[in-house]
């Protein structure tokens, strides 16, 4: 007698998995979402296909990764057109779903087929798929998910180059002062990473963007929001003092309402934004080549500046002395600077 029923299945190919994620993609269209039932039979699919997916890429508690199988899936899914699905099925897609696309995303992105980033290079050929995940940060339910798939495709030169360049970019100005805390966070963090992951690339970006960049920059330092005016301050600093971006800072410092920006900050009714503005106006004074009007309002405005100056203080730490050596420095320059326009009227 033959108990053939009781052996397992055969382990599905790469090309069938592949396959399968298809079908049960597409098969969520406009007509299957709108009823029930039908919905949750195709939910059911997706999900158990995206397992599948998992295991294959990631391995489980029981089995590990094969090289080749994950290589032969990821050729697959840039064969078939899979990641357009992916991407743009995301707002249908259930919780359970979602997570598993989002694990799997880093390591699809990071598997080289021959020599060639093969998910990359697809996404390189089809850059819409990046501005309908930036613009995904409007959905609060999916924002989260394409925040961690943003920033998985940022690590590469050119996906982030294309979204610094892109018109959607301007949204982010917008998307880091959302309501939900949550999504304007992993906005701000998917800002960060396109401001600081490429140093050169930024640097291009700004020098070509300079104006518009910071009118809107601006507004972020200045938010009645304090987590806004904080995270900004702070990211402001990081991409100004990166060397590459030193012709950058040189032309930032020469600018007076950039100074009266920081001024303002300088007298925040929080320490940690008086201390991160202080190391940008610190700058401005320290600027051995500060243009006349730089001047003229350092000095017209000494004595408040003097007193700010007197009363800031970093606290206990190892970096007090460093601070108060910066801190007497500036005083100093700005002494000096109010005697001399004093002097020359």
């Amino acid at each position: 007698m033959s108990f053939s029923f009781f052996k397992p299945s055969r382990p599905r190919t790469p090309q069938e998995v592949v396959k399968s994620i298809k079908e049960s993609l597409m098969a969520l269209d406009t007509k299957t979402v709108v009823e029930v039932r039908a919905l949750e039979k195709a939910m059911e699919e997706v999900e158990k296909n995206f397992i599948t997916m998992r295991c294959m890429l990631i391995g489980d508690a029981e089995v590990e990764p094969i090289a080749e199988q994950v290589s032969q899936l990821t050729q697959e899914i840039c064969n078939e057109c899979v990641i357009d699905l992916l991407i743009h099925k995301l707002p249908v897609l259930g919780w359970e779903a979602r997570k598993d696309l989002v694990n799997c995303w880093s390591i699809l992105l990071k598997q080289k087929v021959g020599s060639t980033y093969c998910c990359v290079n697809y996404i390189e050929n089809h850059f819409e798929l990046l501005d309908f995940l930036v613009v995904c940060y409007d959905n609060k339910e999916i924002a989260v998910n394409c925040g961690n798939m943003l920033r998985e495709c940022i690590k590469f030169p050119t996906l982030a180059k294309y979204i610094l360049e892109a018109a959607s970019f301007e949204l982010f100005f917008k998307f880091v002062e959302l309501p939900i805390f949550d999504v304007a966070s992993d906005a701000f963090s998917t800002f960060k990473d396109l401001l600081t992951k490429h140093e050169n690339i930024v640097s291009d970006f700004l020098s070509a963007h300079y104006d518009e960049f910071f009118d809107r920059y601006e507004k972020l330092l200045t938010s009645s929001n304090y987590v806004t005016r904080r995270q900004s301050l702070k990211l402001l600093s990081e991409f100004l003092l990166e060397s590459p971006n030193s012709q950058i800072m040189k032309r930032y410092i020469l600018e007076v309402r950039n100074l009266k920006v920081m001024m303002t900050l300088l007298k925040d009714s929080s320490k940690n934004i008086q201390l991160s503005a202080f190391h940008i106006f610190k700058v401005f004074v320290a600027n051995p080549n500060k243009p006349r009007e730089i001047k003229v309002i350092v000095a017209k405005n000494h004595e408040k500046l003097l007193e700010l100056l007197h009363n800031l203080s970093p606290g206990k730490g190892a970096e007090d002395e460093q601070f108060e050596e910066e801190k007497e420095l500036i005083i100093k320059e700005i002494e000096r600077v109010s005697r001399l326009q004093h002097l020359t009227g």
